[in-house]
Formats: structure tokens, C-alpha cells, sequence
């Protein structure tokens, strides 16, 4: 029998706060703010609507030590107003100060190799010789060390986060703006935190460009097997831009990549609210069958044989199930190919001549009933079998969104 289910790539479990990256747990959905840091209260707002949206790790910027402490305040007032939400800082140039400085309030630290230790470009294009290579790689041992202590000593994780296009100068004479350059950049990263007893390592290898994302997360673990490294991998297509081309983009990337099993926690980068970036990443999760957050529909595209006006029906459907996470439910257009078609759903909608309905439960057919009614009595079908709940009250308390995921993984 040809397996449905995607392997899994083996890694480590690393911890960031209460969600748990790698180790065969659910892919993780993450996604960073756009407020500026220094608005405190603003930061604050963003971060738990996130949240609550389905957003299970926050990222924050902080360019500057002013930032850092920033940023300190921000997690103090989440935790105040009883939010348990990880979050991420995002540290770029010179950031071994404010490394350390923020790794006291955060449950992450992500650094880019390509800006964690800035030279000014020398648009050098000759070899770089062993001699000149090890003094630069002790420069960088000198800086992120008293990062990787002060992660250690509160044991947080560390996202090591490459960027195609911001490689340093060194690398990039090496290899070129390539997938390998990318990689050997995470590499030597690596090594440096592995010599010091550190290991609580995320990896990402991002791009704007779909095919060098995946060349590079392809070859990351390829060349992690090699040496014995099992660390989870964050995947993204940076720069996505936005609307549905982006979103194309970004699951042409992020899902090739998970159907392959690469990847560990993921973000769709839109040039938008991020808050649109939560549906499009569990939408990859559910169409790859890796984590179930909604109602799957299964719908045929109707032809000249269809039954009734599909597009509406559909919709009334959805208006009326769609909260019923858990459950697949089809709306099929004829009885020819659809009680075949409708892929193991676990209820069935599927149009008859003379305006009939038949309703099925699983591939069984249960009872023809009137198209004007049928939404109705294929209600009343999902309750005698106990499997209806009622919708949520508009405007209700309910937990964040993001804990309901969670248990349904």
C-alpha cells in the first residue's frame, strides 16, 4: 500500500515557553508584529490579538538596547494580563549586547549570521586564505559566546536565521549568493554553539526566491544527516509581497518542503496585517494533512450534470458546519462520481434528479430529502449521531484561539 502520510524529518524538541518546536510535535505556526517596540502598549495589543488568532509564537524586533528593555516591559504586561504567549526577539547588527541584554525577558533570541557581526563591505572578490578565515571565525566566537551563556543560564532557545542576499562578505566570495553559502553560514554557527554545550537550536535558510528556498532547506538537512545534527528547521519564504499571489508563492515553498518531511514551525511573510498570515499557514497545515483546525470541505467544481446550484449550496453548508472542527463534509453535485469522489468525508451532500437530495453518512447512503430542506435534515443527520455542537455566541470570552489548535494537533 502507497503511504498517505508524510515522514517526518527526526529532530530535537527545543523549547520556546510553552509550545514545544521539533521532536514529532505539531508543525508550529509563528508570525512577528509590525508595531514599533518602543509602544509599549501598542506591541502589547498586537501580541495578544495575535494570539488569539491562532498566532502560537511572537516575534518582536529590537534593533537597539532601548528596544531590548522595551521588550522586557511588553512580556511583563502580556504575562500581567494573563497571556502565556512565547515570545521571539529579533536581533540584527551588532547585536551581541542586545543578544544578551533581551535574552533576560524572552523565551527565544533569533540572530542573523549575515549582520550578527557587521564589517563594512570591502567588495573583496580574491580567496580568502585559512589564516583569514579562522580569525574571522574567532570574531564571531568572541561575540555570540556571551549570547549562548545567557541563554544557557535561562535556558532558552536560539534561532539561527539566514537570509539569501544578506550573507556575509566572506561567504559570499566563498560561494557565491547560493544555497550552499546559506548553509555553510548556519554551519559555522552551529559548530561554535555545539563547542560551547549548546544545543538549543532552531535553523532557518530563507529566501524571496521559491527555488533557493528549497535548494537551501533541502541541503541544510542533507548536511545536517551527515554530521549528526537533528535540529528542527523554521521554514518561510521571505518577502512574499502580498495577496494571493504571495500566498501561492509562500505554499509552493513551505508545503513543498513539509510534503518532503522538512520543517518544524513555519510563517507565511506578507506585506500585510500579519494577522492574515495565521489563516494561510494552518490552511498549508490542514491541506497537507498535518494538523486538522477546520471543517474540510470537499466540493466538486459542477458541470452540466449537477443538480442545483452548487456555489450557493456550498456556501449555505459551510455557514451552517463550518465550526464543526474535526469533521470533513462533502457537497457533491451528482450522483455519478460523487458518493465515489467525495474522499472518505465523513458526511455527504450529493444532488439527485428532481430536486432530491441524498444524504450519506461516510459512503453509505442514509435518506433522500427535498433540496429545500436538505441543509436541515443533514443537520439533523451530524446530531443523532452526537457529533453536533453549537456555534459559538458572537461576541463571547472564549480561550485563544491559539490553545484550541493545540489540542486539536
Amino acid at each position: 500500500m502507497v503511504q498517505t502520510e508524510f515522514q517526518r524529518r527526526r529532530t530535537r524538541a527545543v523549547r520556546v515557553g510553552n509550545v514545544t518546536i521539533g521532536g514529532g510535535h505539531p508543525v508550529v505556526v509563528q508570525s512577528m508584529i509590525t508595531e514599533e517596540t518602543r509602544n509599549v502598549e501598542g506591541c502589547v495589543a498586537q501580541i495578544i490579538a495575535m494570539y488569539e488568532a491562532g498566532c502560537e509564537i511572537v516575534r518582536v524586533t529590537t534593533p537597539t538596547l532601548q528596544e531590548a528593555h522595551c521588550l522586557g516591559e511588553i512580556q511583563a504586561e502580556v504575562r500581567r494580563r494573563g497571556f502565556e504567549v512565547p515570545l521571539v526577539a529579533d536581533v540584527h547588527h551588532q547585536g551581541t549586547d542586545i543578544a544578551v541584554a533581551v535574552a533576560q525577558f524572552v523565551d527565544k533570541v533569533r540572530i542573523n549570521p549575515g549582520l550578527f557581526v557587521f564589517r563594512k563591505p570591502r567588495q573583496r572578490t580574491e580567496d580568502y586564505s585559512p589564516e583569514e578565515v579562522a580569525e574571522e571565525l574567532a570574531a564571531i566566537e568572541a561575540s555570540l559566546l556571551p549570547v549562548i551563556e545567557a541563554c544557557k543560564a535561562r535556558d532558552i532557545a536560539m534561532r539561527i536565521g539566514v537570509n539569501h542576499g544578506s550573507l556575509a562578505e566572506r561567504l559570499t566570495v566563498m560561494y557565491g549568493d547560493t544555497p550552499e553559502g546559506m548553509v555553510e553560514s548556519a554551519l559555522e554557527y552551529i559548530k561554535i554553539c555545539e563547542k560551547h554545550g549548546y544545543q538549543n537550536l532552531v535553523i532557518s535558510l530563507k529566501a524571496s526566491r521559491v527555488p533557493v528556498m528549497l535548494a537551501a532547506n533541502r541541503l541544510m538537512a542533507r548536511r545536517m544527516e551527515e554530521l549528526g545534527m537533528d535540529y528542527p528547521l523554521h521554514l518561510g519564504v521571505t518577502e512574499a509581497g502580498d495577496g494571493e499571489y504571495a500566498r501561492i508563492k509562500s505554499t509552493a515553498g513551505i508545503g513543498t518542503l513539509l510534503a518532503e518531511g522538512i520543517g518544524d514551525t513555519i510563517r507565511v511573510s506578507l506585506s500585510e496585517d500579519p494577522i492574515n498570515e495565521l489563516p494561510a499557514c494552518y490552511d498549508i497545515l490542514q491541506a497537507l494533512g498535518l494538523r486538522k483546525t477546520k471543517v474540510e470541505f470537499i466540493a466538486c467544481p459542477s458541470c452540466g450534470r449537477t443538480k442545483f446550484e452548487l456555489t450557493s449550496v456550498l456556501r449555505k453548508v459551510k455557514a451552517a458546519t463550518q465550526h464543526l472542527v474535526g469533521l470533513d463534509i462533502a457537497v457533491m453535485g451528482c450522483i455519478v462520481n460523487g458518493p465515489g469522489e467525495m474522499a472518505d468525508a465523513d458526511y455527504g451532500y450529493v444532488g439527485k434528479a428532481g430536486g432530491v437530495i441524498t444524504l450519506y453518512r461516510g459512503r453509505t447512503p442514509v435518506k433522500n430529502v427535498d433540496q429545500e430542506v436538505g441543509v436541515d435534515e443533514l443537520i439533523a443527520l451530524i446530531k443523532s449521531d452526537g457529533k453536533w455542537a453549537d456555534p459559538p455566541v458572537s461576541g463571547s470570552t472564549q480561550e485563544p484561539f491559539a490553545k484550541e489548535l493545540s489540542m486539536l494537533s
